[in-house]
């Protein structure tokens, strides 16, 4: 027997209750169980919109806590060769970790199976390769470029370059899981299990005796994205094998590469305009400014998982319409935008209500961002819209 929201709300609360909730408690059914296109984008947009409220939370306690175990210098050394890390190993995909998001649903409703096999396993050697090359050519760029470099950055961003093949791969073994509607698979390695292992291997460390710098947490760091990427490429893996069977393969890769190109030019600008500005703060400010303003962002993570989580479950969908019926179309579209502004404003609110004393939890000297809020606020819900 399948439970039910609405009819549970008839078995347990008064009947006038009941009847003024039942539309919702319809709809919440309605998001739980229906089987076409649209029920599971809204699934996927729950588990994803409820993934970011938990990962929100485990960002921001894991963040309080590297600040008062490094102080801010430290702290914000660490910040912009992590954030560094990220969005080099994000760009490191060349667009694969989105454009599999296109191909796989369209290979598997045409039946395309060779095809669909293929563009699995390159994806796969491509990124690992690509990330590869380009973590060794940022390590060789920051040695040669150390007389330029401020002495407390080098070691840590030369460092910070081991993580970036298993930074890239996560990206694109989200990607398969987000094109298969596997939002666990796809969401959790990144926004629950790795903050999570930081923080554990960062408190290991420090009990065991290493010093609370930004080495410590840069060590912790590569630590743990590597085993997050092997147990995701694991889980990955195996459920793909058991939705694919094994069969010829059949490698497009200059077609992939064509099509994933101008998604790596629109995605890495983007990508960029929204994580440039610790970046730019970080090259003409020291690490201490560094770790204000990243901790005053980490307080819009509220804000921000709420147009992640609606893109996250209906980005497939989009890739299916396209094909299809052009009202259809639309009509879709107005709907994600209504599922992303509301909830931003009401995220807004409540950020800008309790920005200053969720800042004094990194330190006294964190407070100084709470200015930055208001503008900072203005701009996410601006997106949203």
């Amino acid at each position: 027997m399948r439970f039910s929201a609405a009819t549970t709300a008839g078995r347990f609360l008064p009947q006038r209750w009941a009847l003024r909730m039942g539309p919702l408690l319809g709809r919440i059914d309605a998001v739980l169980f229906t089987a076409d296109e649209r029920g599971e984008a809204s699934r996927m947009s729950v588990i994803a919109f409820s993934v970011r409220i938990v990962s929100a939370v485990i960002a921001f306690v894991s963040q309080v806590l590297m600040a008062r175990w490094m102080g801010s210098f430290e702290y914000g050394i660490f910040v912009l060769v992590w954030v560094t890390m990220v969005i080099v190993g994000n760009l490191a995909c060349l667009g694969f970790h989105t454009s599999v998001i296109r191909y796989i649903p369209e290979y598997r409703e045409r039946g395309l199976m060779d095809e669909l096999r293929g563009i699995v396993l390159a994806s796969r050697l491509f990124v690992l390769i690509a990330s590869t090359l380009i973590a060794g050519l940022g390590a060789l760029g920051v040695w040669l470029a150390a007389p330029w470099i401020e002495n407390y950055y080098v070691i840590p961003f030369i460092l910070g370059v081991i993580c970036l093949p298993m930074i890239a791969m996560s990206d694109l073994l989200s990607g398969l899981a987000r094109a298969n509607s596997w939002a666990l698979f796809a969401l959790s390695p990144t926004y629950l299990v790795r903050p999570v292992l930081i923080l554990l291997f960062m408190a290991l460390m420090l009990f065991v005796g290493y010093a609370p710098d930004a080495r410590t947490a840069i060590f912790a760091s590569i630590a743990a994205t590597y085993a997050t990427t092997l147990g995701q490429l694991v889980g990955v893996t195996q459920r793909m094998e058991r939705q694919i069977p094994a069969g010829p393969i059949k490698v497009h890769f200059a077609q992939w590469f064509v099509v994933s190109l101008p998604i790596f030019l629109v995605e890495s600008f983007f990508f960029l305009l929204t994580n440039a500005d610790v970046l730019m703060v970080g090259a003409y400010m020291d690490p201490n400014d560094v770790a204000v303003y990243f901790a005053t962002v980490k307080t819009l993570a509220l804000v921000h998982f709420v147009y992640f989580a609606v893109k996250a479950g209906v980005a497939q969908r989009y890739a299916q319409f396209t094909h299809g019926d052009p009202q259809r179309l639309a009509a879709f579209a107005r709907e994600t935008v209504s599922w992303t502004f509301w909830p931003s404003l009401l995220m807004a609110l409540l950020v800008l209500a309790l920005g200053e004393p969720m800042l004094v939890l990194f330190g006294p000297e964190f407070t100084s961002g709470y200015p930055l809020l208001f503008l900072l606020v203005f701009g996410v819900v601006a997106r949203a819209a």
